[in-house]
């Protein structure tokens, strides 16, 4: 089990080019859990989660990691434990898979050291846990969306980092390797103890595979906790101005929005 980290965000203020983004969020990280961050298109979820991996440098407010402020810490001291998917990655022209992966390696290198036993071993797991060891030597170029997918997590795993940051994982991709995805990082949490926060659109996946919801609205942190008590049929109307009913998940006995929409199913059928 990989050691517990206290991460923690007091009043942040942040966004882009002068103009606020976020504001005033206080949140702490559940170690060893996994954590998902809710909110409709454009409430600040991705400039969040940029601000807590350190992209983004907040206005004000104070992030820390351990009791240090995260902007002290060294960028390779930081990489050895903080891992980060952007959402629009940019694959490198004429890369093969193994290499790719391998670049996730550079936070535990010396300048002079070269790759070690240590190295390979680190890579070859992250590839076996995203299930891409036969694509190893192929080029980035010739995957599906979802292969891609794969490759670019299996490079954060080979980081093997404590904590591991995500911003929307399984965006482009259809329902069968939206699935996959988040089943290899539930694994990956629940046998290594790895910390993962994503950020996802899909309010019923993140019900199903969260420990701990964060909702958002206006670049306010509006909610947090359980799925069971965050997501209610108030809590939807109010962030994502959906009318809806929330049922229990047949299968996994999560929260489940069922939207109420304008129209029903009629129950006779014209043929």
């Amino acid at each position: 089990m990989k050691p517990p980290h206290l991460f923690q965000a007091e009043r942040i203020v942040a966004g882009y080019d002068h103009r606020t983004v976020i504001q005033d969020i206080d949140l702490v990280i559940p170690s060893h859990q996994i954590s998902v961050m809710i909110g409709a298109n454009g409430c600040g979820k991705s400039t969040l989660l940029k601000t807590l991996a350190r992209l983004i440098k907040p206005t004000s407010g104070k992030i820390t990691l351990d009791g240090k402020p995260i902007g002290t810490i060294p960028p390779k001291q930081l990489a050895r434990v903080l891992g980060l998917l952007p959402q629009s990655p940019i694959v490198p022209e004429g890369i093969s898979v193994a290499d790719l992966v391998g670049r996730g390696r550079f936070p535990h290198q010396s300048l002079f050291g070269g790759w070690t036993k240590k190295d390979v071993e680190a890579v070859a797991e992250a590839m076996e846990i995203m299930d891409i060891t036969e694509l190893a030597n192929r080029n980035i170029d010739e995957l599906s969306g979802g292969q891609r997918q794969r490759v670019w997590i299996a490079m954060a795993l080979a980081q093997q980092t404590d904590i591991l940051f995500l911003d929307e994982p399984t965006t482009f991709l259809d329902i069968t390797y939206q699935i996959e995805i988040l089943d290899l990082l539930t694994d990956l949490n629940r046998k290594h103890g790895t910390t993962i926060v994503m950020v996802l659109h899909d309010i019923n996946l993140s019900a199903r595979y969260a420990d701990h919801i964060f909702a958002l609205y206006q670049g306010k942190l509006v909610a947090e906790g359980e799925p069971s008590k965050v997501i209610t049929s108030s809590l939807v109307k109010d962030i994502f101005g959906l009318d809806c009913t929330v049922i229990k998940d047949p299968i996994s006995g999560s929260p489940m929005v069922v939207p109420k929409g304008r129209y029903h199913v009629s129950n006779e059928c014209t043929l």
